[in-house]
């Protein structure tokens, strides 16, 4: 059984054809950490959202006379 790369610089050439697979690799992992990073903000933006919206149902309740049926 022969090794198919020989050296750390011809696994990165990996026949000639490392560019586009290095350039895959990195585009993925970008998009990969683009999504996680607009998922995180969008998820902090939603919390702070729905704190407001919290605060303020609590606020309209407390104001609002109870009724007696």
């Amino acid at each position: 059984m022969q090794p198919y790369f020989y050296s750390l610089s011809e696994f990165f050439a990996m026949g000639e054809h490392g560019v586009f697979v290095w350039s895959c690799w990195a585009i993925t992992v970008g998009i990969v950490l683009v999504f996680i990073l607009y998922s995180r903000a969008q998820r902090k933006t939603l919390l702070k959202q729905l704190t407001i919206q919290q605060a303020r149902q609590a606020q309209r309740s407390s104001r609002v006379p109870k009724r007696k049926t």
